[in-house]
Formats: C-alpha cells, structure tokens, sequence
C-alpha cells in the first residue's frame, strides 16, 4: 500500500469523526410559540461573551433534512462554520432551524410527479407554519445585545434557498447580505429587497430544481436595479452547494456586509 492510498483511507475514516466533533458545537434547543415547535441547533462564537456584539447567520436547509431530529439539517453547511480558521477568522452566532417533515419554508405548490421539481410561488398566502416560526425565532434572536444587527445574515440551499429568499421578501429589513443556492422564488417580490446583497448559485445540470428559477430571480433583480452576484456552475447538478461553499470568498463576501440605515 503506497503512502498516497493510506493518506486517503485515512481521511476517509476520519471524516466522519471530524464532522461529528464539529456538528457537536451546536447545541441543540427548541422554540415554542403557541403550542407549537421549531428545533434547532446554535454555534456560539469562542470565548462567547453577552457584552459584545456578534453577527448571526441564519442557514435554511433543503428538504431532505425536514424532520423532527434536530440533527439532520446539519447535513450540509454546519462544517463550514464549524471549522477552526472560520470560528477565528468568522466570529458569529450560527443557527439552524429545522423544518418539520409536513411542512416547508416557503409558500409553493410543489409538484415531485414528474423528473424534477415543479414549483409555483404564492405572493399573497401567510407564511407556513415552518416559515413562520422561524421568523419568530430569528427576530427574538435579533432583539438579543449580543446580536449585531446590521450583521444578520441568512444563507439556504435548495428548499433553503427558496426559503432565503422567501424571507428577504418577508423580513426585508433584517439582512445585510443573503446567499440562496439552488433555489427559486417569486419573481414579482423581488423589489422588497433589490438593494440587499445577494449571491446566487446553481448548477447548470441541476435535474431537480430547474436553473430557471434562479436566472428568472437575477434577472428580476436586474430589472429591478439591483446588482446580484450570480455564479451558474457549469457541469454542477443538484449539489451546487459543495461548489459554493468551497469559494475562496464565500464567507469574506457574506460577512463584508452590514446593514445600513440609508438602504432603500
């Protein structure tokens, strides 16, 4: 066996010890409003301290993590934030919600009958009850001394990323930046929140959720004179998230941001 191969099981077997130890960072907790529940898990910066400010980022996860575990929705993402040079160089509050099996972060009638999704945005309907209760979960976080809030930040994938922008749309006024990876929205919202930043991905391949749905969202912005930043990856399928978060500059785009007054 050359040195190359063991190097290589090596790091196999230990990938999933090094995601366990980082997943356990986050602390698991639920938020209950009128008798229902939303779990999820939270990364406190180290040597956290309630007399400084720090910014929060708020991840949505795909619909794949949906469930009532408070483990799943770590899947994706967590290690990225997880990580000994990000912790340093990142301080910040991380928290993921989980959206329960019989719901869904934004609004859309879903069709899963055919390949691929097939997906219509609802402007005019109450949020879900997923959507809702993380609203509410966010919005007591941000009312916190410890959160800055002209750092809040939320960042989702595939359903997540219909999510992310579903609650720029909903919370127009929270987010200093926002990343949405693989996902959709309604174009018609997009005027609520054209001068936020926002960085969208998708995969060209993707046979799941229609690339469309992401240019029609640039180019909604476009229209509305806003500046996104848009990378279409060209042989990615649905999993463009591993592409993005490997960016040199994901994280030093996102938190570059803060919420100003004079936005408009």
């Amino acid at each position: 066996m050359n040195n190359k191969f063991k190097l290589v099981s090596f790091l196999i077997l230990c990938f999933p010890m090094i995601m366990v130890a980082q997943q356990s960072l986050y602390q698991k907790d639920n938020f209950v409003k009128d008798g229902d529940t939303l779990r999820y898990r939270i990364m406190l910066p180290e040597n956290f301290s309630d007399n400084k400010a720090y910014p929060l980022v708020f991840f949505l996860h795909g619909a794949g993590e949906r469930g009532n575990d408070n483990e799943s929705q770590l899947m994706h993402g967590s290690d990225l934030f997880a990580s000994k040079e990000n912790r340093k160089n990142y301080p910040a509050i991380i928290i993921f919600p989980q959206c329960s099996k019989d719901s869904y972060w934004s609004n859309a009638s879903v069709d899963r009958s055919d390949n691929g999704v097939k997906l219509k945005f609802h402007t005019d309907k109450a949020p879900t009850k997923a959507m809702s209760l993380a609203m509410d979960l966010l919005r007591e976080y941000v009312s916190k001394p410890y959160v800055n809030k002209q750092q809040v930040y939320v960042v989702g994938l595939s359903m997540g990323g219909m999510g992310t922008f579903e609650i720029l749309s909903r919370m127009p006024d929270t987010f200093a930046a926002a990343i949405p990876i693989c996902g959709g929205g309604s174009t018609e919202l997009v005027k609520k929140y054209v001068n936020t930043p926002i960085w969208v991905f998708h995969g060209a391949q993707d046979n799941v959720v229609n690339p469309n749905h992401s240019l029609e969202m640039v180019k909604a912005l476009l229209a509305e004179g806003g500046s996104p930043r848009f990378t279409l990856y060209d042989n990615a399928n649905h999993n463009s998230w591993d592409r993005a978060f490997h960016e040199l500059d994901f994280l030093s785009w996102l938190f570059s941001h803060k919420l100003t007054e004079n936005r408009d």
